[in-house]
């Protein structure tokens, strides 16, 4: 068989140069970013931190809001949250994290498209909410679910064996179907996590668990809905949730914004630069929901 260079030698040829051409404006951005150090900002400040996309692992803005809470030069803090929720155990961390920042210095929230589920349970502990009237948010609850390949599996003439050491062990397997006894288990794990998500907003919010309760049927709002249901406080884009920001510790338009957290890229995709970057992203989290799907997945996500 032909290779494909011999088969499509002008395709073949365009590929070549695209590559080279990626190659070498992504070397030339990368080792010009080495050789440039940007001037720290000086004086007081305002943090500006970002929680965007499905929220998996809390880790890097969880260390940028520490920073911003010992960093006495900044006077306030700027969360911007787009997001549609995600994995339990992160959402729960950014809680406590914009938590612990909100007992030191003022904490403004402003939502983007969607600060949903998760993406709410990190808003809560603000100081403030600021929501645009069509921003997507509430939507409080749990979700679970997997993949049952059983039907699949019996048409292809496939069948599995599980060893366990318990027999709630194969609970939410793909190859096996659920027991009541596995339903009633893992609904029990909802529920708890659910009455979890319910206590932290009210008490972020000021209000009463049974208020809160019957708003977390999983339904999702509108900025403008959820002002009139107290879960956030004022309507409007991000312009002006960091005038609020800056009024609340008297600053004046020119302070300085201390923005993160930093993207940390490998160095593979940044030598590829943007282009190519963008698509191992993709396909990276492509394989990591393949993998999900191998199993149950409980999420605070829209």
């Amino acid at each position: 068989m032909a290779k494909f260079s011999e088969q499509h030698p002008l395709l073949f040829g365009i590929l070549l140069i695209i590559l080279a051409v990626a190659l070498f404006t992504g070397a030339m951005a990368f080792f010009r970013g080495l050789g440039s150090k940007s001037k720290p900002l000086t004086g007081d400040k305002l943090g500006l931190c970002k929680i965007e996309g499905v929220i998996t692992d809390a880790r890097e803005v969880v260390d940028f809001l520490f920073e911003l809470q010992t960093d006495e030069s900044v006077k306030g803090v700027l969360l911007r949250i787009d997001s549609p929720g995600g994995a339990v155990a992160p959402s729960q961390e950014l809680y406590q994290a914009v938590a612990e920042l909100a007992k030191v210095k003022p904490v403004v929230v402003s939502m983007g498209t969607a600060a949903a589920s998760g993406g709410y349970y990190a808003a809560a502990p603000a100081t403030l909410i600021v929501a645009n009237p069509g921003s997507i948010t509430g939507s409080i609850g749990v979700r679970a679910e997997y993949v049952n390949l059983q039907g699949l599996m019996d048409k292809l003439g496939l069948k599995t064996d599980m060893l366990v050491s318990g027999k709630l062990k194969a609970a939410g397997s793909p190859t096996q179907p659920l027991t009541p006894e596995q339903r009633a288990y893992l609904m029990a794990l909802i529920l708890d996590l659910h009455q979890q998500f319910v206590a932290d907003v009210a008490s972020a919010r000021g209000l009463d668990q049974a208020v809160v309760a019957k708003l977390a049927d999983g339904r999702a709002m509108t900025g403008r809905q959820a002002l009139e249901l107290k879960l956030v406080d004022k309507l409007g884009g991000q312009a002006l949730a960091m005038a609020t920001l800056r009024d609340m510790v008297k600053a004046d338009a020119n302070i300085n914004v201390l923005e993160g957290p930093e993207k940390k890229l490998p160095l593979l995709p940044r030598l590829l630069g943007a282009s190519l970057s963008a698509v191992l992203s993709v396909l990276g989290q492509e394989a990591a929901n393949g993998a999900a799907a191998d199993g149950l997945v409980l999420q605070y996500r829209q």
